[in-house]
């Protein structure tokens, strides 16, 4: 592909840059495919009209960020378009389909270019002091439009958020801002695991509320907080573990519940990129009584600990800002200032669709390995999958996928109520690659099938 001829897309953003991203842009569009030669960089300058340095730039840029690959007296060649950016990882054990991240590439592919940017920001410097404990304002400001953006949160106040290191930190400080020790925190019967271990150390109690596809039933939640719990904990958009969502009726409902019983609502909304056209937040249905957490490690990247929660002002607001200066003071700002940048230049937008994308196909994937014995999501962009069965079931499939080198959640983590709900969740972000995630899926596959090595030896 000797002839390549790109179109620098408009922009204030330096030369090299603006190549970059016409790279980035052609592989991702199969303009550019796995293998393609790149011109030489003279011959490019001349046809761009561009400085060999420019050129020279871009291309060691490219490599860096894993999109070509150069060789000495050969030239520059387009890498696997398919894992472009993606760091080159040694074997790590068992294929890993325990962990509910997100895809590394689409971030990998622009922070070296993110990291010169911020260099030319004016205020670099301010995020080596101490932030205010609710945050830097700058920072503060482009999580709240994010959230209005993308998660149905369409009153999100700046002056109401709060950052800090990730969304499970946000999690303990509403806890904390609302709960004791020995206080009832009601939950769905399959919860987020984190939650699960937050209330362990914190001597929560965890109460687990019974489920339908829409998560939980309005019905169930008003009997069970009748006895004084202090509030309920809920992922409405593609519920950790089931994928399933609350429908706007349903969100209605729950907020009703909780009106009626003076009960608190802590909503997680980490999930919201991935749901499809956002639902309203139940921050927006009761804003009166609801802190809404949330972050960006699931859409953007997973070491891109950053997390922010909206309080109601008040007596509440203080109290978290009380538990932050007791647990770590202030946020850490420079993983903010990276998620701030990607919002301000639209890379995050860019980089949570690719994401969204891989998980469609990933999703897809899945489908057609394991059919009926999946639960199907309620998004056709889900991160993770339900496989519902008995808890003995459950536990004998992750044994048998260990055994053959899948690594899955271990059955017990999400569940608060054995008797209401059982399963096993399956994380697809987590593979390296669709190849590696078909060969874990298929042993999966097999293990749902009940073969099992051992049983071939009893004759």
């Amino acid at each position: 592909m000797a002839a390549w001829t790109p179109t620098l897309p408009p922009g204030d953003s330096p030369l090299y840059e603006r190549l970059l991203d016409a790279l980035r842009a052609d592989i991702a569009s199969g303009a550019l495919n796995d293998g393609d030669r790149l011109p030489p960089q003279r011959e490019l300058a001349h046809r761009l009209g561009l400085g060999l340095g420019t050129v020279t730039r871009a291309y060691v840029e490219a490599e860096k960020a894993g999109l070509v690959k150069g060789h000495v007296g050969r030239g520059s060649f387009v890498r696997n378009a398919a894992t472009a950016g993606r760091p080159v990882m040694k074997d790590q054990g068992p294929i890993n389909l325990s962990q509910n991240i997100a895809p590394v590439g689409p971030g990998a592919a622009r922070i070296v270019q993110t990291l010169a940017r911020l260099q030319r920001r004016s205020d670099l410097i301010d995020n080596l002091a101490y932030a205010p404990s609710t945050g830097l304002e700058t920072h503060r400001r482009a999580f709240a439009t994010w959230l209005s953006r993308t998660a149905g949160v369409e009153r999100a106040d700046w002056r109401q958020l709060i950052c800090c290191a990730g969304a499970q930190q946000g999690l303990g400080l509403a806890l904390a801002a609302l709960c004791r020790p020995g206080d009832e925190v009601l939950c769905e019967a399959a919860t987020f695991p984190g939650a699960r271990v937050l209330a362990d150390h914190a001597g929560y109690r965890l109460t687990g509320v019974a489920m339908d596809g829409e998560g939980l039933l309005p019905d169930a939640l008003d009997r069970a907080a009748a006895n004084g719990a202090k509030a309920v904990f809920v992922l409405p958009t593609l519920q950790n573990p089931t994928g399933r969502i609350m429908g706007a009726a349903r969100r209605a409902d729950i907020v009703a519940v909780a009106r009626k019983r003076d009960l608190w609502i802590i909503e997680d909304g980490i999930y919201a990129i991935f749901g499809g056209d956002p639902l309203p937040a139940l921050v927006e249905l009761a804003p009166e009584r609801t802190i809404h957490v949330s972050g960006l490690s699931k859409a953007l990247s997973p070491g891109l600990r950053v997390g922010f929660l909206l309080a109601p002002p008040g007596e509440v607001f203080e109290r978290v800002i009380h538990a932050v200066r007791a647990q770590f003071y202030a946020p850490p700002n420079f993983g903010a200032l990276i998620a701030t940048q990607w919002i301000e230049d639209g890379s995050a937008d860019a980089i949570a669709g690719e994401i969204r994308d891989e998980m469609g196909q990933r999703l897809a994937l899945s489908r057609g390995i394991l059919g009926p014995a999946m639960e199907t999501p309620a998004s056709a962009f889900s991160p993770h999958i339900w496989l519902p069965m008995d808890e003995l079931a459950a536990e004998r499939l992750a044994g048998r996928a260990l055994r053959c080198g899948v690594e899955l959640t271990p059955p017990g983590a999400p569940i608060v109520a054995p008797g209401l709900e059982s399963g096993v969740r399956l994380c697809l972000g987590a593979a390296r690659d669709q190849a590696e995630l078909e060969r874990a899926l298929g042993v999966v596959a097999e293990a749902l099938s009940g073969a099992d090595d051992r049983s071939r030896a009893m004759i």
